[in-house]
């Protein structure tokens, strides 16, 4: 069941949402080689403190940490360790809060130190598919124009789009309804209506689409252990089109 949010409710939603950006701005701002996720997650959990509100992540069906820090073919769902990141890795930030009783999710891919131009076309790429399919996100249209529009650009470019983890609806729940793959028809699917709030989030490898779960029930990685990117926003959908609430600044 899709829930359609009042207007106080999407106010709600943008301040967990911009809080969500910028504690991502200042994790991005502290991503450098010899850092470890360990410390971006420890970070992540001590701005939540001073912003007064709860990390979403953390305890979410058992998952221990605050953060979600993915790195090189690491999809998503990285665990934080104590590994030093080093220069040309890339690592995936997705995170959340609980403001009042809504939930913000958002993530950036960046890049540590100096990667190569094909890694940075990965990354260009990924970030491109996630505004084509917000630029979908439009009262009207079909929830399978936003997941076509992504998956064009990904496959345009050469890249595969992930199958097996999709974006969400986002609210009181950190996962509602729908379901958002990134990759269909246009035309298809469910029809887009004002207040409805979908985090949009193209996970997209450089290799094929095929993933797998590490042991630790978390970890999901690239089957041939090639390069994956992702970016995530949460858009509330409007009369005036799409708004995204978590855009950083």
């Amino acid at each position: 069941m899709v829930i359609l949010k009042l207007p106080d409710e999407i106010e709600k939603l943008r301040t967990g949402n911009l809080i969500v950006a910028e504690i991502l701005g200042q994790l991005r701002e502290r991503v450098r080689p010899g850092v470890t996720t360990r410390e971006l997650d420890e970070l992540s959990e001590a701005l939540c403190r001073k912003k007064r509100v709860k990390p979403a992540f953390k305890g979410y069906r058992g998952y221990p940490f605050a953060l979600c820090a993915s790195v090189n073919k690491e999809v998503v769902h990285g665990m934080p360790s104590d590994r030093p990141l080093l220069p040309g890795d890339i690592v995936s930030l997705d995170f959340g809060v609980n403001y009042k009783g809504y939930f913000g999710d958002a993530a950036i891919t960046v890049p540590v130190g100096t990667v190569t131009a094909e890694t940075q076309r990965l990354l260009r790429v990924t970030e491109e598919s996630l505004y084509d399919g917000i630029e979908e996100a439009r009262v009207g249209n079909r929830l399978g124009d936003v997941s076509a529009a992504v998956q064009r650009r990904v496959e345009d470019a050469g890249f595969s789009v992930v199958r097996d983890y999709v974006g969400h609806g986002i609210g009181r729940s950190m996962h509602e309804d729908p379901q958002i793959p990134n990759y269909g028809m246009r035309g298809r699917g469910i029809e887009l209506r004002s207040g409805m709030v979908l985090a949009i989030e193209p996970m997209v490898n450089e290799g094929s689409w095929h993933v797998k779960v590490l042991p630790d029930g978390w970890t999901v990685v690239t089957e041939d252990g090639k390069l994956s990117a992702h970016f995530e926003h949460s858009v509330a959908i409007t009369e005036n089109g799409p708004d995204i609430l978590s855009r950083i600044r």
